[in-house]
């Protein structure tokens, strides 16, 4: 089996359009394995780079910078018989009903009626851990906004996305402690719901800096400013190898 790799479809914020929507896919065999996030944005970028939508997705949060994507995979989804119904979404169970809110509840998704939104979709509500496709990954809460409203993700040995947060040093602690590529957001100033560079080199030891690709941020210039400060940097369409899982497999 060819190896495992990150593609990042889009690594700015909400307002750094040209920068893409913050969204990533998992790759395995080149082919996306699992994809993270559904922006507008990004989902654009993965459709022109697979020639499809995607077929499962884990969801961080539900800021429509992230999730902006989902009336259009709905309906991609919904009237292809192939992918009615199997279009798999990792959801962590806090957010089910805030995603619910956000994108489900329209009434009457369709104009001639006779759907409901979730009907093109298979929701696996998420705890602390789910498989896929024959691996554990692990699903644990951030520091973005309010408690409980934001989730990062850990496929062990492999990759942990931090999704948008604050500095997490105790989650890094537990969930980043296998040699991981830890992706995680970054801004050149911080703010209440995110991490700036200051708080980056402030709250997280070199030795973890090291593996730390930089996302999430504003703007060519300061994906410039972050990556003169010695600092790994994403950037849209880039392809980064991943090591090996060590992730529990099913006995």
């Amino acid at each position: 089996m060819a190896g495992w790799a990150l593609r990042l479809h889009g690594v700015g914020n909400a307002s750094a359009v040209e920068l893409g929507s913050a969204m990533a896919s998992i790759e395995r065999g080149g082919a996306p394995w699992l994809t993270i996030d559904c922006g507008a944005e990004g989902l654009t970028a993965f459709e022109a780079l697979y020639g499809r939508a995607p077929e499962a997705i884990f969801l961080t949060h539900v800021h429509l910078d992230h999730v902006a994507g989902f009336e259009r995979l709905f309906v991609s989804s919904y009237f292809d018989p192939r992918r009615r119904g199997r279009v798999r979404l990792y959801v962590p169970a806090p957010i089910v009903p805030l995603l619910h809110r956000r994108v489900g509840e329209y009434p009457n998704v369709l104009a001639e009626g006779g759907a409901n939104f979730w009907d093109a979709f298979q929701l696996i509500p998420v705890g602390e851990a789910f498989w896929h496709e024959g691996l554990r990954l692990e699903a644990f809460p951030v520091r973005h906004h309010w408690p409980d409203t934001a989730f990062g993700l850990r496929l062990r040995g492999s990759l942990v996305w931090s999704g948008d947060t604050r500095p997490i040093p105790e989650m890094l602690a537990r969930y980043a402690d296998d040699g991981e590529l830890i992706a995680h957001d970054c801004a050149l100033h911080g703010n209440p719901s995110h991490t700036g560079l200051d708080d980056l080199e402030r709250e997280y030891p070199e030795s973890l800096r090291r593996r730390m690709l930089l996302y999430h941020y504003a703007s060519q210039a300061d994906a410039s400013a972050l990556a003169a400060r010695g600092h790994a940097v994403a950037r849209p369409g880039e392809v980064r190898p991943l090591a090996e899982p060590t992730a529990m497999r099913p006995a």
